[in-house]
C-alpha cells in the first residue's frame, strides 16, 4: 500500500457528541471559533472535520484537549438561528487521523490521512456470528434503555455493509465520549464488534441492575412514603454495592465514646445521640448535625492535663529571660506555683494585666504558659457583641457552633492550659446580648467547675484552666471587674526601655532579618535618641519597629552596597528613620500668662497637656473648647466656682466676673480628654489669666480639684511622672494622697524630678505663680490688671 495522502479541513471541535460515519446529526454551533469554520467550509467544499474535545465544559480548548481521530463531514444545510448560534445538518463521511493541527486566521485546520478499515473475511463464520449477537443484544438494550428510540431497531436490521451496520449501532448507544472515541480508533471490524459486544453486555447489566433497585424499592415504599423515594433508592443502591462504611463510622464513634474519658452526663448524652444517628439515613441533614455534635463531645479533652512544672526555678528563669523587670508580675507568678506544687488543689487564679500597649501583657501571658508547662490559647475580645461567641450558639440553629471558650479548650487539647483572654475591655454589646455578662460564669472559679455551654448541652469542668485576662483600662461592668485579679503594668522609664532595646529587641530584629555578627551595630545614644525623639509610647512597640527599620535598611546596604559592617549612631541615624518626630523637653522657653502644665493619663500612656486660659470682654461667661469630655467640663466649673469664693484672697476684683469672659481651652482638639485630674491646673491656669501673674514653666501639676479647694488623689501616676520627665519638667506637683504611690516608683524617676505634695489649691498657686497674690479687704473698682486694681469711690 502506498502512502496516504494528507488533506486539510476546517475543525469543528463537539462537546459530548463522538461522531461516526454514514451519521446525519443536526448541530448547534455558538463559538466564534466553530463558526469562522463552518463559514470556511461552506465557502470550499462544504466539508468539515468533526472530532470531540475531551473536556465539554471548556469553551476554548487547547490542541492537546481534542481528539486526534474524527470523521470528514458534509454539510447538508447551514441556517441561522438566532444570533450568534448556527443550526446544521452534517453527514459523517469518512473516518481520518489527523497528522498536525495549523492556525489560519483564526481558523482551526487539521491536516489528516484517512484511516480505512482493516481488510477482513465478510464470510467468516466468527464475523458472521459476532453480527447477529450484537444485533440481538443491541434489541435487547434499546428494549431495556427508554432514551433510545425503539424504531431505529428496523431501519438498522436492514443495513447490509457490516460497516455500516457497525457505525449504526455504535453511533445509537449512550456512552461516554472516551468509550465512543475508543470505538471509533479501532481499524479492525471483527475487533470493533466485539469491543461493541462487550459494552452493549455491560450497559444492559447496568440497566438490569437499575431495574432490581428500583423493583426493590417501590415493593418496600407505601403510598404515604413515597416522599423518601429517593432517600430509599440509596439504600438500596448501598445495599446492592455491599457498602458499610456509615456501619464502621459508627463503631468508630462508640469507642471514641467509651475511651474519650468524658463526664457520667456528657457520655449519656452522646450515647442517646448516636442511638438516634442509628436510625437515620446518613445523607440526612439532621444526621450531619448529630455527627457533628458527635465529634465536638469526643475531640474535647476531658480529663487530658499537660504535666506541670515542678521546678520553680526553671519557671523563674523562664519568666526573667523572656521579660525585663516587671518583678511584682513575676513574684506573684511564682507564688501561685509554689502554692500549687504544695497543695496540687489550688484553683487557678483569674489575673487580668492592665497596662498601655506595647509594656508586653500579651507575652507575658505566653511566658507564663511557658514557665508553667502548660498549652497556651489566645481568644481575641476586641469588638466583640454577640454573647453567643462565648457560650455557643443552640444546636436548632443552621451552621450552629460552640463559643469561643469550648473551641479553645479543643484547640489546647489540654484541661489545663493557659487561655488569655485580650482586650477584654474592648467587648461591646447590643440586642444581641452582653458578651461581658456571659464571662461571668466563666470567670468565677466556684461556677466555672461546670461551664455549661449552649451548643454542648453538658457540663465541662473549666476550673483547671488558667485565664488570663489584658485591657488597656479597667472600665469593666463592676461585676467581672469583682472576678478579676487586676495586675497594673505601668510604662518603662527611658533606662528600662534602653536595657529592653539591647537585651531583647535588638537581638530578636538581627535574627529575624538575618544580620550576623558585628555586620550592623547601633550605639547606645542613638537608641536614647529614638526613644527620644522617634517613640513617644509608654512600651516598646513602636521602638521595635523602629529598629527593624534600621535593620531593613542596613541589610539593603550590606546587599547593594556590599558594606560589611554598618554603625548606627546620632550622627547617621537621620538617614535610617527620617527627620525626628517629637521633641523632647517641650515645655515653653518662658513663663507665660494662663498656661499651665498639666498631666494626664490615656489608655496609651501618660501625656503632658497644655490649659490654657484667656479674659476678654464679654457679658461674664465661661467657654470651654478641646474635645472635653463631661468629668473635665465639670473640673472646669468647679474651679471657677471655687475662684470665684475666694476671689478677694486671690486679689481678684468680683465685678470682673460680670464683664469678661473666660476662655478655658486645652490644645490638640482632635484628641478626646477626660477625667477629673487636670482640675488644679485649670484653677492655676484660671487665676493667671485673671491675675496678669505669668505660670512657672517648668512645673507640671495634677490633682482633683473641689469647691472648696481641697486637692483630691488621681490615678496613673507612674505614667504622669514618666511623661513629665520626658517633657523636661522639674517640679511636679500631685496630691498628697497619691504619696504611697511612690514607693513603687522607679528610683530614677524619684531622683530626677522635684515632687511636691499638695493639700489644697491655695498651695499650688502660691507654687506655680511666678508672683504673689495680694488678697483685698474692699470691692475693687474694676481694671483689667492686677497692678491697677483700686478701691471703689464711695
Amino acid at each position: 500500500m502506498g502512502l496516504l495522502q494528507e488533506v486539510q479541513y476546517p475543525v469543528l471541535p463537539l462537546r459530548d457528541l463522538v461522531m461516526f460515519p454514514d451519521m446525519i446529526v443536526p448541530l448547534f454551533v455558538g463559538r466564534e471559533k466553530s463558526i469562522k469554520a463552518l463559514e470556511y467550509a461552506a465557502g470550499t467544499q462544504s466539508k468539515i472535520l468533526l472530532v470531540a474535545q475531551r473536556d465539554a465544559a471548556n469553551d476554548n480548548p487547547k490542541l492537546a484537549e481534542i481528539y486526534k481521530i474524527g470523521v470528514v463531514s458534509k454539510i447538508l444545510q447551514f441556517s441561522k438561528v438566532q444570533e450568534p448560534t448556527i443550526k446544521i445538518f452534517v453527514q459523517g463521511l469518512e473516518r481520518v487521523k489527523v497528522t498536525k493541527f495549523s492556525n489560519n486566521s483564526g481558523i482551526l485546520l487539521a491536516s489528516t490521512i484517512l484511516m480505512p478499515d482493516e481488510e477482513y473475511n465478510a464470510e467468516a463464520k466468527e464475523v458472521l456470528a459476532l453480527r447477529r449477537t450484537v444485533g440481538e443484544r443491541f434489541e435487547e438494550y434499546v428494549k431495556m434503555n427508554k432514551k433510545i428510540n425503539p424504531e431505529i431497531l428496523n431501519n438498522i436490521s436492514q443495513i447490509k455493509r457490516l460497516e455500516d451496520f457497525c457505525n449504526a449501532v455504535n453511533a445509537h448507544m449512550i456512552l461516554s465520549v472516551d468509550k465512543k472515541q475508543d470505538l471509533l480508533s479501532i481499524t479492525s471490524l471483527p475487533k470493533r464488534l466485539e469491543k461493541t459486544l462487550l459494552l452493549i453486555d455491560s450497559e444492559t447489566e447496568m440497566l438490569k441492575t437499575e431495574s432490581r433497585i428500583k423493583a426493590r424499592v417501590k415493593t418496600q415504599i407505601e403510598k404515604n412514603q413515597k416522599d423518601y423515594y429517593l432517600n430509599e433508592q440509596l439504600k438500596a443502591i448501598h445495599r446492592e454495592l455491599g457498602d458499610d462504611d456509615q456501619k464502621e463510622e459508627l463503631n468508630e464513634l462508640e469507642k471514641k465514646i467509651k475511651h474519650s474519658h468524658m463526664s457520667k452526663e456528657a457520655k449519656e448524652k452522646a450515647q442517646s445521640e448516636i442511638k438516634k444517628l442509628k436510625m437515620m439515613n446518613s445523607m440526612s441533614s439532621e444526621a450531619a448535625v448529630i455527627r457533628n455534635y458527635l465529634d465536638w463531645l469526643t475531640e474535647l479533652p476531658w480529663q487530658a492535663y499537660s504535666p506541670m512544672k515542678k521546678n520553680l526555678k526553671t519557671a523563674q528563669d523562664v519568666l526573667d529571660t523572656d521579660h525585663y523587670g516587671l518583678e511584682r508580675i513575676k513574684e506573684r507568678i511564682l507564688e501561685y506555683l509554689a502554692v500549687n506544687l504544695r497543695t496540687q488543689e489550688l484553683k487557678s487564679p483569674i489575673i487580668c494585666f492592665v497596662g498601655p500597649p506595647g509594656v508586653g501583657k500579651t507575652s507575658l501571658a505566653e511566658s507564663i504558659a511557658k514557665a508553667t508547662g502548660r498549652a497556651f490559647v489566645k481568644i481575641s475580645l476586641g469588638g466583640l457583641r454577640d454573647e453567643a461567641e462565648i457560650k455557643g450558639h443552640r444546636r436548632t440553629y443552621i451552621g450552629a457552633m460552640p463559643g469561643k471558650i469550648i473551641q479553645a479548650m479543643k484547640k489546647a487539647k489540654s484541661s489545663n492550659p493557659v487561655i488569655l483572654l485580650d482586650e477584654i475591655d474592648k467587648m461591646s454589646f447590643d440586642h444581641r446580648g452582653d458578651p461581658a455578662s456571659a464571662l461571668l460564669e466563666i470567670l468565677d472559679p466556684k461556677q466555672n467547675i461546670a461551664f455549661n455551654d449552649h451548643y454542648l448541652e453538658v457540663d465541662y469542668d473549666l476550673s483547671k484552666v488558667m485565664f488570663i485576662a489584658t485591657a488597656n483600662s479597667t472600665y469593666l461592668p463592676r461585676p467581672l471587674l469583682d472576678r478579676l485579679e487586676i495586675i497594673t503594668l505601668s510604662g518603662y522609664t527611658e533606662d528600662e526601655k534602653m536595657r529592653i532595646a539591647q537585651d531583647y529587641l535588638l537581638p530578636k530584629q538581627s535574627s529575624a532579618h538575618g544580620v550576623k555578627s558585628k555586620e550592623v551595630s547601633i550605639e547606645n545614644e542613638a537608641i536614647l535618641s529614638i526613644i527620644r525623639y522617634y517613640t513617644r509610647e509608654s512600651g516598646v512597640r513602636q521602638l521595635d519597629r523602629d529598629l527593624a527599620k534600621i535593620m531593613r535598611k542596613c541589610i539593603k546596604r550590606i546587599l547593594l552596597e556590599k558594606e560589611k559592617c554598618l554603625l548606627v549612631n546620632n550622627k547617621n541615624l537621620k538617614d535610617f528613620l527620617g527627620a525626628p518626630r517629637f521633641t523632647y523637653g517641650e515645655i515653653a522657653a518662658k513663663n507665660r500668662i494662663g498656661v499651665t502644665n498639666g498631666l494626664a493619663y490615656t489608655d496609651f500612656g501618660g501625656d503632658l497637656l497644655e490649659v490654657e486660659a484667656v479674659v476678654f470682654h464679654g457679658k461674664g461667661d465661661i467657654k470651654i473648647t478641646g474635645k472635653l469630655g463631661d468629668v473635665m467640663r465639670e473640673s472646669v466649673q468647679a474651679a471657677f466656682s471655687f475662684i470665684r469664693s475666694k476671689a478677694l484672697d486671690f486679689g481678684i476684683n468680683p465685678e470682673i466676673f460680670k464683664e469678661k469672659d473666660i476662655h478655658v481651652h486645652v490644645p490638640e482638639g482632635a484628641t478626646p480628654k477626660d477625667g477629673p485630674s487636670a482640675g488644679v491646673a485649670i484653677c492655676i491656669s484660671i487665676v493667671s489669666a485673671l491675675t496678669g501673674i505669668p505660670v512657672i514653666k517648668d512645673i507640671a501639676v495634677t490633682g482633683e480639684i473641689t469647691l472648696n479647694g481641697r486637692v483630691l488623689g488621681i490615678g496613673g501616676l507612674r505614667e504622669k511622672l514618666l511623661s513629665a520627665l520626658r517633657g523636661g519638667v522639674e517640679t511636679v506637683m500631685i496630691p498628697k494622697e497619691n504619696l504611697k504611690d511612690l514607693e513603687e516608683m522607679p528610683q530614677k524617676v524619684k531622683g530626677d524630678l522635684h515632687i511636691i505634695p499638695l493639700e489644697s489649691a491655695e498651695e499650688a498657686l502660691r507654687i506655680a505663680l511666678e508672683g504673689k497674690l495680694i488678697p483685698v479687704d474692699a470691692p475693687l473698682a474694676h481694671s483689667p490688671a492686677r497692678g491697677e486694681l483700686v478701691p471703689k469711690a464711695h
